[in-house]
């Protein structure tokens, strides 16, 4: 199947939602890389989302779960990896605060598992590369929450101290840490990125936006929780990819960085400009407007109340920049549910 020549990277988790928009972005981008995607397709995980990329001869798709060491092991061998992007995690906090377990057994888990295997095989010593990888790198995807919560004022930056107050966050926490020692203790090359909240296509039915814009068009209740006040930085996912593929190639080894929108929304605001949207785009028979739908619910249990990232190292040290503010980016989003939705 693979070219030879081509160096092959290990990408976890990527029928999720930010993975299968990474894979195609970065297989068109990067002729010299063959991706080998591990994901064990939980609820989340839909090869759906990977159609265009599995006739790609420089793709495969292993079904399995990253917490098999064996397997894990036997991907690096066959395929002989010569780097890593993990993009796999539980990642719905309500799930996190009725089912914690799943999330520690994957996220740090999982994540042990992934980068101690990738250690023993890229390294002869603590500190010291086998010669034929002595450029393999271990790229780990976090998020935001792991810094807890903010008040009305100030951002999260990379110096920011973890707070994670989410069965969730605690998780991803764990794993920022585990990598952390990785580089600290063996000189493994590692980078993490904390993202802020994505959007965009092929994102699960269960998160915020695609609840608002299903629920709109079946004229169901949009349950918005609390007072609709909270805050989050919203990220246009393939910025986010964009933001990604910068700092595997370019970041600095053992840096963190923040990819952020610099879009903050109330949950409130988000759902009134979808509503607005789709009451221009496909007019209710039944309702002036969709915002008649709008229905507050009992909130989340700690519920952090904003989130917002500084994204100032990685715009000024590697060059990123967003391409899609939000305005541009939830159209796009609504008429891709709306594509999605007539085909």
């Amino acid at each position: 199947m693979f070219n030879n020549s081509n160096n092959t990277i290990l990408v976890t988790g990527c029928a999720g939602f930010i993975g299968s928009n990474f894979v195609p972005y970065f297989l068109d981008k990067y002729k010299e890389y063959n991706l080998v995607n591990l994901d064990l397709l939980t609820y989340a995980g839909n090869l759906e989302n990977l159609k265009e990329c599995e006739n790609n001869t420089r793709y495969k798709f292993i079904k399995g779960d990253i917490c098999n060491r064996e397997l894990v092991e036997f991907i690096f061998n066959e395929y002989d990896i010569k780097g890593v992007i993990h993009f796999a995690a539980e990642s719905h906090v309500d799930n996190s605060i009725k089912n914690p377990g799943v999330f520690i057994e994957t996220n740090v888990n999982g994540t042990y598992t992934l980068v101690d295997v990738a250690q023993k095989y890229w390294m002869e010593k603590p500190f010291k590369y086998k010669d034929e990888y002595k450029d393999c790198r271990f790229h780990h995807i976090s998020t935001d929450e792991v810094y807890g919560t903010l008040g009305e004022e100030g951002f999260f930056t990379e110096t920011t101290p973890y707070a994670p107050n989410s069965p969730y966050s605690a998780s991803k926490a764990s794993s920022d840490m585990i990598i952390r020692a990785y580089h600290e203790t063996f000189g493994l090359n590692t980078v993490i990125t904390n993202c802020s909240n994505n959007y965009g296509p092929k994102q699960h039915d269960e998160k915020l936006i695609p609840t608002i814009i299903r629920n709109a068009l079946n004229e169901k209740n949009i349950p918005i929780y609390g007072d609709g006040k909270n805050i989050r930085d919203w990220l246009y996912v393939l910025d986010h990819c964009k933001g990604i593929d910068l700092v595997f190639h370019k970041g600095l080894a053992g840096e963190t960085y923040n990819i952020g929108g610099r879009n903050e929304r109330t949950n409130l605001q988000i759902v009134n400009r979808i509503c607005e949207i789709l009451d221009e785009k496909l007019p209710s028979k039944n309702l002036k407007s969709y915002k008649e739908l709008i229905t507050f619910v009992e909130d989340r249990a700690g519920h952090d109340r904003r989130y917002a990232i500084d994204a100032t190292k990685l715009e000024n040290e590697l060059g990123w920049n967003a391409d899609e503010n939000f305005d541009s980016g939830i159209i796009k989003t609504v008429e891709g549910y709306l594509q999605k939705s007539k085909g």
